[in-house]
């Protein structure tokens, strides 16, 4: 691995982490349920884009695995967690 793509993927891996540390900074303080939702959404995200990070940094194929599963699970619950507060129901 060159030089750039080291540090270019540490500098990544560091902004990723430092979003993750407000998402969670907003999932515990967040005024609102519709805050938490949204800063829990955007956690999965940011998890989903680190594991794609350090995928590319080691160059291991079972991090993209990882990253499509962590994709997958966020939507659904994302999805379910909307559903609830709308209708303060998930299973109609």
């Amino acid at each position: 691995m060159t030089a750039i793509l080291s540090l270019t993927i540490n500098f990544t891996l560091l902004c990723i982490i430092l979003a993750m540390i407000l998402c969670m900074v907003r999932l515990l303080i967040g005024p609102a349920a519709q805050d938490r939702v949204l800063a829990l959404d955007t956690l999965w995200m940011c998890a989903m884009l680190l594991a794609l990070a350090l995928g590319i940094r080691f160059g291991n194929l079972i991090y993209f695995e990882a990253a499509m599963l962590i994709a997958l699970t966020g939507f659904v619950s994302t999805v379910a967690l909307t559903k609830f507060l709308m209708r303060g129901e998930v299973i109609e």
